[in-house]
């Protein structure tokens, strides 16, 4: 994680000397102006508590999420970079949307728990310095905000309604909504009971084995090294989450479940429209490649590569579909690849194959019960030109968009971006190693993107 340093607005840091003193109205400089109040000030001072995803701001549409620190930093959860002030962060996030930005009046443009952190300073100057002038909190503060933070914040509501609105149905998994950016803690199946409306569908679960059921794994699972590579990539290129699908081969004989080809969809989360033309054409591609619909895949961008209640519901949908009116038996395969969760074992994503058992017909109300599933990875021999066709797809369809990583910046102090998602895809790579020099190629493109 890097430390940005602020821009035009950054507050000094105080040492916790000079902050005692600053609060004693007998004291040296007694009379805080805006730059002496720090969120360090307001953390010692029990006005704000540290705690992950607290801190918000919305601008021109987009929202950013971070997390308030012990000492008064700001951490961006997108990327990990840590930020010294609320002016440094908000620069930054508005400079990627608005580049002409030229500072983000961050005490008036960031929230923390959905109050704008400048109310935090009126408090603090309310309970320490009573007879301060109130405009001396709000010093140049509102100078450039206008009406535009306003019209910020209405933006964003509107968005969140017009998501809401036009919310999927479980079983459209190239629409999966957008997560909270809050970590998330799994629970483990057997605390969850009947289901319960109340209940936040985005909650994960941690998966069971078979034989905790008592169940035997029903069929084998066979999965190429290129649908690993290309399902990797795809989900590396952006901060929410992605979806597409898995072709392959089911063989009722030996009851071995092939996995041969990913077909990200590159669509929107919430774009119905497009989200069906896409489907077409990989249905279009699926049938001309002989293969036949084996599973789906979706990422967890920063949190654990677990399924949710809503997941779980999805991936049962799945199974049920694929099954269809006969009464021959067809696995579904769910995976969730988790690439920049911080939890994972060094830069590889991690990567979760899963399955959905039925709840016990005595229990119908109940959840569907995840599992994981056994799987034997086979390396390929080389590269294919239908995958690096993808993968330059997927660099054209992201190069744009808002929420495209910066693989410039860091993952880690000695780990960029770009280094994380070579090091990741480095543990699907070919036999041939003559792909290395090819997707050089892409990786220049990606970076070339900023």
């Amino acid at each position: 994680m890097v430390v940005e340093e602020g821009g035009e607005e950054e507050e000094e840091e105080l040492s916790g000397g000079e902050e005692s003193e600053l609060r004693t109205p007998s004291g040296r400089g007694s009379l805080l102006t805006r730059r002496g109040i720090t969120l360090r000030v307001l953390l010692k001072d029990g006005l704000v508590e540290p705690g992950d995803g607290v801190l918000t701001i919305h601008y021109l549409g987009k929202k950013f999420v971070g997390d308030l620190l012990n000492d008064g930093k700001i951490r961006w959860v997108e990327t990990g970079q840590i930020f010294n002030s609320p002016s440094a962060w908000a620069t930054h996030c508005k400079r990627l949307v608005n580049p002409a930005k030229k500072s983000g009046c961050g005490w008036a443009s960031v929230r923390y728990r959905g109050q704008k952190l400048v109310q935090y300073k009126t408090s603090w100057l309310h309970k320490y310095q009573p007879s301060a002038d109130m405009s001396l909190v709000s010093e140049g503060e509102d100078d450039e905000l206008g009406d535009e933070e306003e019209e910020e914040g209405k933006t964003a509501v509107t968005t969140d309604d017009r998501n809401k609105k036009n919310k999927p149905e479980l079983h459209d998994v190239s629409l999966v909504p957008r997560r909270g950016d809050r970590e998330r803690i799994p629970v483990r199946y057997c605390t969850l009971g009947p289901r319960d409306a109340a209940r936040d569908p985005h909650t994960l679960v941690e998966l069971s084995a078979f034989s905790a059921i008592n169940r035997f794994q029903p069929f084998n699972v066979a999965v190429s090294s290129n649908v690993l590579l290309l399902m990797d990539f795809h989900c590396h290129l952006t901060t929410s989450e992605v979806v597409g699908y898995l072709g392959g081969r089911w063989d009722t004989n030996t009851q071995l479940l092939t996995v041969l080809r990913a077909f990200p969809c590159r669509t929107r989360l919430a774009d119905r429209d497009s989200a069906s033309a896409v489907e077409e054409e990989i249905c279009q591609n699926l049938f001309m490649r002989g293969l036949s619909l084996v599973g789906w895949y979706h990422s967890h961008p920063r949190g654990p590569a677990l399924p949710s209640l809503q997941d779980i519901d999805s991936q049962m949908d799945h199974q049920l579909r694929l099954q269809g009116s006969s009464n021959g038996f067809q696995p579904c395969l769910g995976i969730i690849c988790g690439p920049y969760y911080h939890g994972n074992q060094g830069v590889a994503s991690t990567i979760t194959p899963f399955w959905v058992v039925p709840p016990p017909e005595q229990r119908p109300n109940d959840y569907g019960i995840p599992v994981a599933v056994e799987v034997t990875y086979v390396q390929d021999n080389f590269l294919t030109s239908d995958v690096l066709n993808e993968m330059m797809l997927l660099v054209d369809f992201y190069k744009a968009a808002p929420d495209l990583v910066q693989f410039h910046q860091f993952w880690c102090p000695d780990t960029t971006m770009m280094d994380k998602i070579k090091g990741s895809l480095s543990g699907h790579a070919p036999k041939d190693q003559a792909y290395c020099q090819i997707l050089e190629h892409v990786y220049n493109q990606l970076l070339n993107t900023h």
